[in-house]
């Protein structure tokens, strides 16, 4: 059967990939297009669908049971195509420096899409899982010369901690908690749909009377007010590697905000945002350009000069005759390839100056110039 005709979409295709595409071919593929399309680097219209699709194309060709039954059949059923993939995705997010990974994907593919049975978007049976604590996005920028050397700081970073009154029970000291009887203490509550006479669904979702932690404060604690945390600053190491590149996130697991009824602790996102450098463009693949002006006559007769790099000056040779918008190329004097290797090369574009005003004395010996070169 056809996938492009039957309607079913080719995920070789998606990836711009051959049949025979080997595993490494397939990861490599993905983590070039995740970078172009990733949600927090491109804000394109169209681009947050399009990543949608090259990784749903990826959970499934990077699994090779999943790719023998789509390589068999044509397709995956509906809800298989993520299932069991989270490690997948960690790895090629990792290697090309975004963080946040369940949380990019639970806004993407709205959330854990509860099956009836309480499979989460990546699967695995279990029931209700605990809440884990939420993610702190700080924003670090980032100067040229900080993308060439790579950059540590230590920074402070508020957040919320478990408050240290209560020990983070939300209960005033003294006081006791009491179970919820609405989920008998579960923090869960059941409902059960009979679609019809051969089929139940029963699906899992957070008590509303407790809010899913499965007990009631009988009196709040005056320091948090029942919150059970408070805002406190904690001092943390970055470490930013060379090649880092404007949008990129990195993840420091654990590191994020507690969570209620011992969840796992959320995550600090570092988010890079690289400043503009007065000299310096940077472009694809590490490369920088400078423009550089040069006086029309000394590109007419040649001269040699000095050029400011991201290592200090570097002298070179404008030939004689040189035309205005030559690139010259200065190699490996571009920033450090991140996820790659060396450094890419500085472009010196020649941009010819020419006087605003001339004297009447300039203004002949260009006309004398000029009819020279006429004749």
């Amino acid at each position: 059967m056809d996938r492009v005709s039957s309607g079913e979409r080719d995920y070789y295709e998606v990836l711009g990939l051959q049949k025979n595409a080997s595993t490494e071919e397939i990861k490599s593929a993905y983590r070039k297009l995740a970078l172009q399309y990733h949600p927090d680097r491109n804000k394109q219209p169209g681009a947050e669908e399009k990543f949608k699709k090259i990784s749903e194309a990826y959970a499934v060709l990077s699994d090779q049971e999943k790719r023998t039954r789509y390589d068999t059949v044509g397709h995956v059923e509906e809800g298989e195509a993520f299932r069991g993939s989270e490690a997948n995705f960690e790895e090629v997010f990792r290697d090309i420096g975004f963080g946040g990974f369940r949380d990019i994907f639970e806004h993407l593919f709205g959330g854990a899409r509860r099956s009836g049975f309480g499979e989460d978007l990546f699967g695995g049976f279990g029931g209700f899982r605990r809440q884990r604590g939420r993610d702190i996005v700080f924003e670090m920028e980032l100067d040229l010369e900080d993308v060439l050397n790579g950059r540590k700081e230590e920074v402070e970073v508020p957040r919320l901690e478990k408050c240290k009154v209560c020990g983070g029970s939300g209960a005033a000291p003294g006081t006791k908690l009491r179970r919820c009887t609405v989920c008998n203490g579960e923090g869960q509550t059941r409902r059960v749909y009979n679609q019809n006479s051969f089929s139940t669904f029963v699906t899992l979702e957070p008590c509303r009377t407790c809010h899913g932690k499965g007990q009631i404060i009988e009196r709040i604690c005056s320091n948090c007010r029942g919150n059970g945390k408070t805002k406190q600053t904690k001092k943390i190491r970055l470490e930013v590697p060379p090649g880092a590149e404007d949008g990129m996130a990195f993840q420091m697991r654990g590191e994020g905000e507690p969570a209620d009824q011992g969840g796992a602790p959320g995550d600090l996102v570092v988010r890079i945002r690289v400043k503009q450098h007065p000299q310096f463009e940077r472009l694809e693949d590490g490369h920088v350009l400078y423009k550089l002006d040069v006086m029309f006559t000394d590109l007419a007769l040649g001269i040699e000069t000095k050029v400011p790099t991201l290592d200090g000056s570097e002298k070179v040779r404008i030939q004689q005759g040189t035309q205005p918008n030559t690139v010259m190329r200065l190699k490996g004097k571009g920033l450090p390839r991140y996820a790659g290797s060396g450094r890419g090369d500085q472009l010196v574009r020649i941009n010819a100056k020419f006087p605003s005003k001339l004297t009447d004395r300039q203004k002949t010996l260009l006309r004398d110039l000029g009819r020279e070169f006429q004749n």
